[in-house]
């Protein structure tokens, strides 16, 4: 279950994607309203949490181009702008709930486990693209009998691609949604990482091969015989 958590308090962001992730959502964040929307037009996501107050293009801006731009994902607001008319806006807007800081935690997860639902919840263990599965509690990546343990780095790079299957994936995106807004990883950290899964993929015999789209960024596609 893959949510976009959208909220530019550091802090914050950090917290709620911990406690999303403690209860297995796959949540990538980011920090501003165009990030938002690139992200948010370029992946699937169940639902989308979205901050009001942000730079660069505010909540309502990014809810209203995401409706028109046809993404039918759940979209909580959740924001300090508590009256009325914000959640009239924010509602008539497109938005399928809104929620005011500072909030409850158990009740924000209420929350994001009923608007999920909606979009037909299942809970899965494994993610799979043509011959690959992986699994997501043990992660361990399989092609028919053959199965490869992978680090914990290589996993989220590889959980991103499948939970993502024929996304093109940006060198950005891996960086925020693995290592983190703020860390201090680099592109050579991601093409060190693609190479450690490819090896892995040749070991496994898969016909996956993670395919390079120069000055864009990765996707996954079946190699020829």
């Amino acid at each position: 279950m893959n949510i976009l958590l959208v909220e530019d308090e550091l802090a914050l962001s950090n917290a709620v994607k911990k406690l999303l992730e403690q209860r297995g959502y796959f949540v990538d964040a980011v920090y501003d309203g165009a990030s938002a929307v690139d992200y948010a037009t370029g992946m699937d996501y169940n639902l989308i949490i979205l901050d009001v107050m942000l730079p660069r293009l505010d909540g309502f801006e990014v809810l209203r181009i995401l409706r028109s731009e046809g993404i039918h994902a759940p979209i909580l607001m959740l924001t300090a702008r508590s009256t009325v008319p914000d959640k009239v806006t924010g509602l008539n807007g497109g938005a399928d709930d809104y929620m005011t800081k500072p909030f409850d935690t158990e009740e924000l997860l209420a929350r994001v486990g009923a608007l999920t639902r909606r979009t037909g919840e299942v809970v899965v263990n494994t993610a799979g693209f043509e011959d690959l599965t992986l699994d997501i509690a043990s992660a361990t990546l399989r092609c028919g009998d053959k199965s490869v343990q992978l680090s914990h780095k290589e996993f989220e790079v590889m959980k991103t691609f499948l939970y993502n299957p024929g996304m093109t994936i940006t060198k950005d995106m891996l960086i925020n949604s693995v290592w983190g807004m703020e860390s201090e990883a680099t592109d050579n950290n991601v093409e060190v990482y693609i190479s450690f899964l490819r090896k892995k993929l040749k070991f496994l015999k898969s016909r996956v091969g993670i395919k390079n789209l120069q000055k864009i960024g990765y996707r996954l596609e079946v190699e020829p015989c």
